[in-house]
C-alpha cells in the first residue's frame, strides 16, 4: 500500500509561522522585522482593552497597547492574521462559563466589525485553558487557540484548540532550533515540519534584545524551501490536506476543499488542485 505524507504549498518540506500578543505599539517593529525577510504571522489582539485616543504612557513604561486608529493601521495587510485574545483578557477557566463565552464572542465580534473580515483564530491569555473553555471555543466559531506551551519540536498540531509552539523567542535553544529546522533533509517518512514562534514584542524592548529577532528571522527566512504564513493558513491548509479523498487502491484522490494540496505519495510529490480530481 501506498503512503502518503503531508507537504505544503508547491510541494515544500517546512512551513514557518508566528504568533504575538496584546497589540502593543512594539508590533509595528516587529512587522517591519518580518516584511524585510518575507514572514507572515498572527497578532492576537484584546479589543476590549484598546487604549484610548492620544494616550501619554508614562516615561518607561513598556507594555503600551495602541489605540483602535494605531490598530488598524498596524495590522494591514495580507501578510498578517488578526486573532482574538479574549476581550479583557481573563483567565478564561477561572470565571463563569458565560462570562468566558462573552469574552470571546465580544473579542470576535470587535475584531471583525472593526477589520473587516472573518476570525477564527486565538491565543489564550495567559497561555491558560481548560475542557471547558475548549468547549466554549467551539461553540465560539474559533478554529484554533494558541497556548503558550513549548513543544521543541516541528510536528503539525493535532488538537488546535491546545495548539503549543516550537518554542517562544526568549528560549536559550531558539537559534540550535532554527539549524535544525533548516538542516532537515526531505524524508518520505515524515510529514511536513512546522516551525511555530511566539512572544510579546513589548519583551524585545524590555529586555533590550530586538537583535534576537533580527539574527533570527534573517536565518529563517527570505527562502524559498519554506512556506511562510499565517496562523489560519497553516490550519486551513492542513484540513484541506486531511479532506482529500482516495480510492481504495489510492491511485485516484479528489480534493473537494477550494484550496490547492500537495502530498507525498511514495518518493513522488502529487499536486492536486482545489476541486480536483487527480490519477496518480
Amino acid at each position: 500500500m501506498q503512503k502518503k505524507k503531508l507537504r505544503f504549498p508547491g510541494g515544500l518540506l517546512k512551513a514557518f509561522t508566528m504568533s504575538y500578543d496584546d497589540g502593543v505599539e512594539q508590533d509595528v517593529r516587529l512587522i517591519e522585522i518580518m516584511r524585510r525577510y518575507g514572514v507572515k504571522g498572527t497578532f492576537n489582539i484584546n479589543a476590549g482593552l484598546f487604549a484610548k485616543e492620544g494616550v501619554r504612557y508614562p516615561e518607561g513604561q513598556v507594555h503600551r497597547r495602541m489605540d483602535k486608529a494605531s490598530i488598524i493601521k498596524a495590522y494591514e495587510g495580507d501578510d498578517i492574521e488578526v486573532a482574538v485574545h479574549a476581550y479583557t483578557h481573563p483567565f478564561l477557566e477561572s470565571v463563569p462559563t458565560a462570562s468566558a463565552m462573552y469574552d470571546v464572542i465580544c473579542d470576535r465580534a470587535a475584531l471583525e466589525d472593526t477589520f473587516g473580515c472573518i476570525i477564527r483564530g486565538m491565543a489564550y491569555p495567559y497561555g491558560t485553558y481548560n475542557d471547558n473553555v475548549c468547549d466554549i471555543l467551539r461553540l465560539a466559531g474559533i478554529a484554533y487557540s494558541r497556548t503558550t506551551e513549548t513543544r521543541l519540536n516541528f510536528d503539525i498540531p493535532k488538537d488546535w484548540l491546545k495548539m503549543g509552539a516550537t518554542c517562544h523567542h526568549n528560549n536559550p535553544k531558539l537559534m540550535d532550533l532554527a539549524d535544525e529546522f533548516l538542516n532537515t533533509a526531505p524524508t518520505d517518512r515524515k510529514d511536513g515540519y512546522l516551525f511555530y514562534l511566539w512572544g510579546h514584542a513589548y519583551e524585545f524592548e524590555g529586555n533590550d534584545n530586538w537583535n534576537v529577532i533580527e539574527e533570527f528571522l534573517e536565518k529563517i527566512g527570505n527562502r524559498d524551501d519554506i512556506w511562510y504564513a499565517t496562523n489560519i493558513e497553516v490550519y486551513d491548509y492542513v484540513k484541506a490536506y486531511e479532506a482529500l479523498e482516495f480510492s481504495v487502491d489510492m491511485k485516484i484522490v479528489h480534493n473537494p476543499s477550494s484550496i490547492d494540496v500537495w502530498t507525498l505519495i511514495d518518493k513522488d510529490v502529487v499536486h492536486i488542485p482545489a476541486g480536483k480530481t487527480v490519477r496518480i
